[in-house]
């Protein structure tokens, strides 16, 4: 009788680690969709008419040089803020942490769909080939994605409980003080594994901790998306905005 006792109660203790097992691995923190707050919205202002008078029975040759907004891409710049939190199921908070230097990513995704955060993987040409399709790029070959994201230099970072090794991903670094550079605000192109051909892609930029950016101002991040790549106006592509905070 103790010999059944005791296997039973083994039993129940090995179910219970079991459970404890399960409740970790489901609290696993994943990126979450973040309060978004708009502050402005800009855009350059297209340049005057260039003033030229030549005389009559005259031929002129010109070499002209136009600087023109790229109308099939947009950016996002910010500062982000947060806590860490021990919340339940019903958000019910028994602590929090305000987080002094925030790091981690900020994640944007075409896909409404709930992403596979833990299939998560760099993209390869293939993928970055049907995302072009998905949203006419393929016509416009010195600006398309691939053309854009076309080098492989990042720092290494976590998605989740996910590594995501260095110079891994095809990547970019948007500009600091309206001059190109190599060192900060990198962004890569993630692809969350599933079979969908449209919206798997995630543009991924690492968040930076007050970095100068492209205007002389501070920001946490700045990242470029694609818009539509057709000619006429078929309406602006929305973006599902994740931020992962470590």
């Amino acid at each position: 009788m103790e010999s059944i006792k005791h296997s039973q109660i083994t039993r129940l203790g090995l179910i219970l680690v079991m459970l404890l097992l399960v409740n970790i691995l489901l609290s696993v923190a994943l990126p979450v969709g973040p309060v978004v707050v708009s502050t402005s919205n800009e855009t350059a202002v297209a340049k005057s008419a260039a003033l030229l008078n030549t005389s009559g029975g005259s031929i002129t040759t010109l070499k002209l040089n136009a600087t023109s907004q790229n109308q099939r891409w947009k950016a996002y710049v910010g500062n982000i803020t947060g806590i860490l939190t021990l919340d339940d199921a019903n958000n019910h908070t028994i602590f929090d942490w305000t987080l002094s230097n925030v790091m981690g990513e900020i994640y944007a995704t075409r896909s409404p769909a709930s992403l596979q955060w833990t299939n998560m993987n760099c993209s390869n040409l293939t993928h970055i080939s049907n995302e072009e399709i998905a949203i006419n790029h393929t016509s416009n070959p010195d600006d398309n994605i691939t053309i854009t994201f076309n080098s492989q230099i990042h720092n290494s970072f976590f998605v989740g409980t996910r590594q995501i090794p260095s110079n891994n991903c095809y990547s970019i670094h948007t500009y600091i003080n309206d001059t190109n550079q190599i060192s900060s605000f990198e962004e890569v192109i993630l692809y969350d594994g599933t079979n969908s051909t449209d919206g798997q892609i995630v543009y991924t930029s690492l968040l930076e901790q007050d970095k100068i950016g492209f205007d002389g101002s501070s920001y946490d991040f700045q990242m470029i998306v694609p818009e539509k790549g057709l000619s006429t106006w078929a309406g602006s592509t929305a973006y599902y905005f994740y931020v992962e905070l470590t």
